[in-house]
């Protein structure tokens, strides 16, 4: 019995292997619409990792002719399970080709939510170059769910290129959607985290204004920042985020603006409790 949910076991791909080895068997015998009715209703499942190793499958089978078209109509289908498969398929197939998976996930980026972060975590690992110029094109887009996965994995250049991560932020630091704001809260912290040298001024820069909704996303970074430093301070007080943000903190306390201070003050409460 394959599990409903939950990482998979030798077990299970033990049995799944004996099902794709089932459906690609009746493929090579032409009974394809056999094989098609087999495969879709292994695919309807709500396990998310039986459905990445059934969509990788399908791109090793070699008669690739009987494939292509079927996941085709697979991504399209309404059932949720068979559309992500179909993905994953697609993901096996072109994860050497840059241009062609992202053209497969920004089709379907709005109806396999789930599975298009996941990928777009993995392009951000594997082609950061690429997506700095892709999503700095769906970071101004009118869709707020473009704008809101544009920082979905843009946390593996945190350590490497956070002036970039700032600048994306600095685009929709006053955003109204709430998905784009947790991102953007997410995004902050662990840039901050990894260099809160470049990641502190620009959000002091942000503060000035006192715009409510951007003090807001702000302090929900910023109180988790103060957490950690709490919690790291109390084991070294030589680490640099430690130094850094205590020294940022106490400066904020005695800023001119009384939107920076007020932030300076709430995070000293934390930081010296």
């Amino acid at each position: 019995m394959l599990k409903k949910m939950g990482r998979l076991d030798s077990e299970t791909k033990t049995e799944l292997n004996e099902h794709i080895d089932e459906i690609f068997g009746l493929f090579d015998a032409n009974k394809d619409e056999k094989a098609k009715k087999k495969l879709l209703d292994l695919c309807k499942t709500p396990n998310y990792f039986i459905r990445e190793y059934v969509g990788k499958s399908l791109a090793t089978y070699e008669n690739q002719t009987k494939i292509e078209p079927l996941a085709r109509e697979m991504i399209n289908h309404r059932i949720y399970g068979i559309r992500a498969t179909a993905l994953f398929y697609y993901y096996e197939k072109y994860k050497d080709d840059f241009e062609n998976l992202f053209r497969i996930v920004e089709d379907v980026y709005d109806v396999i939510p789930w599975e298009v972060e996941s990928i777009i975590n993995d392009l951000w690992k594997n082609y950061p170059d690429e997506m700095k110029e892709k999503m700095n094109i769906w970071i101004d887009s009118n869709d707020s769910k473009k704008r809101a996965l544009s920082f979905h994995g843009m946390e593996n250049i945190a350590s490497s290129d956070p002036d970039v991560i700032m600048r994306f932020v600095s685009k929709v630091i006053n955003d109204d959607t709430l998905e784009v704001q947790k991102k953007i809260s997410h995004i902050l912290t662990q840039t901050a985290k990894a260099n809160p040298i470049i990641a502190f001024p620009y959000i002091r820069e942000w503060l000035a204004p006192g715009d409510d909704k951007t003090i807001k996303t702000l302090w929900i970074s910023m109180k988790k920042i103060a957490n950690i430093v709490l919690q790291k301070n109390r084991r070294s007080q030589t680490n640099e985020l430690v130094l850094l943000t205590e020294q940022t903190v106490n400066d904020w306390r005695n800023d001119e603006n009384e939107y920076v201070a007020k932030m300076g003050e709430m995070l000293s409460r934390i930081i010296n409790r």
